[in-house]
């Protein structure tokens, strides 16, 4: 089992780490006004943190398995483990996404050059060209991290992406924990988690994303300087970050939320 508990905070610190650095790349392609061209490159990222997700259901399902056989096994804490995962996840991506806008900025010219993703990947991926890779390593600056003051990007957008996150985070965790604590109805409460989830993108979708959205096409069309959009993708990724740490008290809530719910469905 320890093995297992390995595993799936592997996967969920790379789940969150791909999807933080998918920012880099969106940032990337604003700087080299290929927006379109890095957006294809951010749906190649994010494909690793699906799949990783889709191998990392089971496995957290095994957990929940493991801990109604053994009294003595505190999922609770186990799923605080996972949590603190993504949390380590975000942060590391935070720390290397000077490097990722940089090998962003160079793959979306290759990208141009190649004319296909497959190809791309053919042609990055080469002992020679992965020793280039470090020549793009640039950590973040005192200089880079004084300009992240919140002033000119909206505080509500920066609370709703945090929120948003917390609840993204927690979604699947607080479902199976809910079908831990109520096996009668253990089906319904771990497949609750699509709802959480399902209602974490919608508020996505019509509140955070439309003003990054905005922000990103008026610095496109030079009405929004390039310094305040790197503000605002900076202080999302904290945020982010945030949000994951806000998963870590939304757990227990969420949890006995979808319990007292359940039952009625």
């Amino acid at each position: 089992m320890i093995e297992k508990v390995l595993i799936i905070s592997i996967l969920t610190f790379i789940i969150h780490a791909v999807e933080t650095l998918s920012y880099g790349v969106r940032l990337a392609g604003v700087r080299t006004g290929k927006l379109a061209v890095a957006l294809s490159l951010t749906g190649m990222i994010v494909l690793v943190s699906r799949t990783s997700n889709l191998a990392q259901a089971p496995m957290m399902g095994k957990i929940v398995d493991y801990a109604k056989l053994h009294a003595e096994y505190s999922l609770e804490a186990q799923l605080h483990i996972f949590i603190a995962a993504a949390s380590l996840g975000t942060l590391f991506a935070i720390v290397f996404i000077p490097t990722a806008i940089r090998l962003s900025v160079s793959l979306i010219s290759r990208l141009e050059e190649t004319g296909s993703l497959p190809r791309l990947l053919r042609e990055s991926v080469s002992i020679r060209k992965l020793k280039v890779v470090r020549r793009h390593v640039q950590m973040p600056s005192w200089a880079m991290l004084s300009r992240l003051r919140i002033g000119g990007v909206p505080k509500r957008l920066l609370i709703l992406n945090m929120l948003v996150t917390g609840i993204y985070t927690v979604g699947v965790l607080a479902a199976l924990y809910a079908s831990f604590l109520l096996p009668e109805y253990s089906v319904t409460a771990s497949q609750s988690s699509g709802l959480i989830n399902g209602v974490a993108t919608i508020l996505m979708t019509i509140l955070v994303d439309p003003q990054v959205a905005l922000m990103t096409d008026r610095a496109m069309n030079g009405n929004e300087s390039l310094a305040q959009i790197n503000k605002m993708y900076g202080l999302l990724m904290f945020s982010r970050f945030f949000g994951t740490v806000l998963a870590q008290v939304l757990l227990v809530p969420g949890t006995y939320l979808i319990t007292a719910v359940v039952p009625f469905w």
